[in-house]
């Protein structure tokens, strides 16, 4: 810019400066104004921003919860509770939610909400239109067979199958992901007598004992649970939280923060969504019973831990959004996946379990002894087998016309 010219802008600049008379005043009140407008604006869109991605997350879930259902009727009304449980209680979610279903048996989902502005109100945009969609859709049917266990880790040594592990089952087989050196250890003493024993990797140790039906080198399924199953909002206060010295227990579905249970209690777990942070301990010769029920961890820091012999009887709901669940944990924050850590299945006096369990984030150790034939679809990271005699085979949901959760829903968008 040529220097004369500089120089009557900063002579202008001084005039305005020194300028005490009255339109210099109303000038600087407008342009004060219409900075304070445009970054508070900013500031306003920003924050629509952010409540776009929380209501996707909620939509996502509520979608995935009711896409198993038939009725459209009910599909609607699952979906408008789910979105309601970690939404605004202000909202009226029956006139913010459209629900179609598609021709392939998917389901979309619209809903249209709004972020607050203050800033804009000054000019009379009290809120911004924030408006998302999601689809998902369902298999028909579950399958009569397949996969029981999927392990999913290739560290090495993913699956280590120790003396005294016996594990039996007809139709069930087991998909180990692991392409390390080794894949998996097998130890004298134990006896892995499935459907199929699937290795993705053809490296393994065997010391000694029987395994039936081994594949290396074979083609494993990919967790069918992938951010298929609805995680549930954590409420803010407790359900339950520290030690319990009751010897009959009954806990009522909710949060519970950091539990524990002195003695050998009763201990039953009312049906419903039952939230575990923190460690909830159980201690020896406890007796546990979870019928309907669901457990949800929302780290991986959080779980049940069973000192010693136990006697549990775990059976996932036949209803409802978390329909087929048992137990499951938070895998939808990437930080929150990046450590695994280690989960006991410790019944070793008896244990029931039937439903869908997925851990992807946890070294599951298994000690326990089953009762009865155990229904179950397991998903974990890595896996140790110790003295244990565990029956197993397939879960397949049952009651409603259709699969629940566990059917493999999935996101289509």
């Amino acid at each position: 810019m040529p220097t004369y010219r500089l120089s009557l802008l900063f002579h202008v600049f001084q005039k305005l400066r020194q300028d005490r008379s009255g339109n210099f005043g109303i000038i600087t009140a407008l342009l004060a104004t219409v900075l304070l407008l445009v970054a508070g604006g900013a500031i306003d869109v920003a924050g629509a921003y952010v409540e776009k991605g929380r209501l996707q997350g909620l939509l996502d879930s509520a979608v995935l919860a009711a896409v198993h259902e038939t009725d459209p009727d009910r599909q609607f009304e699952t979906a408008k509770q789910f979105l309601a449980s970690g939404g605004d209680a202000s909202v009226d979610y029956g006139k913010a939610l459209t629900l179609t279903r598609n021709s392939d048996g998917s389901l979309s989902g619209v809903y249209a909400g709004s972020s607050d502005s203050p800033f804009l109100s000054l000019i009379g945009l009290s809120s911004l239109n924030v408006s998302v969609t999601s689809t998902a859709i369902a298999n028909t049917s579950a399958a009569a067979g397949g996969p029981c266990i999927y392990v999913l880790a290739s560290r090495g040594q993913d699956v280590l199958i120790n003396s005294g592990a016996n594990i039996t089952s007809k139709a069930c087989e087991i998909h180990v992901h692991s392409k390390a050196a080794p894949a998996f250890i097998m130890n004298a003493g134990s006896t892995i007598d499935t459907a199929k024993f699937c290795v993705r990797g053809t490296n393994y140790i065997k010391n000694g004992g029987t395994i039936s039906n081994m594949q290396v080198g074979c083609s494993v399924d990919p967790d069918p649970y992938a951010g298929a199953l609805p995680e549930p909002s954590v409420p803010s206060n407790c359900t339950s939280s520290g030690w319990i010295n009751d010897q009959v227990v009954s806990l009522k579905p909710g949060l519970h923060c950091d539990t524990g249970f002195n003695g050998s209690p009763t201990i039953t777990f009312e049906p419903g969504l039952h939230i575990i942070r923190g460690r909830m301990i159980i201690n020896s010769n406890a007796t546990v019973t979870a019928e309907g029920v669901t457990f949800y961890f929302p780290d991986v820091y959080s779980e049940i831990r069973i000192n010693g012999g136990v006697k549990f009887r775990g059976i996932a709901p036949t209803s409802g959004t978390y329909k087929g669940i048992l137990m499951f944990e938070k895998t939808s924050d990437p930080a929150n996946n990046l450590y695994s850590q280690q989960y006991i299945f410790n019944g070793s006096l008896g244990e029931t379990l039937e439903g869908i369990i997925y851990l992807p984030n946890r070294d599951v150790t298994y000690n326990s002894t089953t009762n009865q034939v155990n229904r179950i679809s397991m998903v974990v990271n890595s896996m140790i087998m110790n003295s244990a005699n565990w029956q197993i085979e397939p879960y397949t949901s049952s009651g409603g016309s259709s699969g629940g959760a566990g059917s493999g829903v999935r996101l289509v968008n």
